[in-house]
């Protein structure tokens, strides 16, 4: 679990193929991103919003989670 930021699915994707979820900050709750699959290179992938700022446990939980969705999703495949 990360520390200072949780995810929030949003659902499927327009295409249904894929999921996505938000990036939130668990202080205040503000929105920072957004995890969603860049087909490009086939793996879920993490979108900042602008002005967002990130340390390395953050940027860490982020890596964490987009590589562990990219393997549930390649083994439901």
């Amino acid at each position: 679990m990360a520390k200072w930021i949780e995810f929030m699915s949003y659902g499927p994707s327009p295409s249904g193929k894929t999921e996505r979820w938000g990036v939130i900050a668990k202080q205040g709750g503000g929105a920072l991103g957004e995890v969603k699959w860049w087909s490009g290179w086939r793996r879920y992938c993490f979108f900042p919003f602008a002005g967002t700022l990130y340390e390395q446990d953050c940027l860490r939980d982020i890596a964490a989670f987009c590589e562990t969705e990219t393997v549930k999703h390649r083994k439901a495949v």
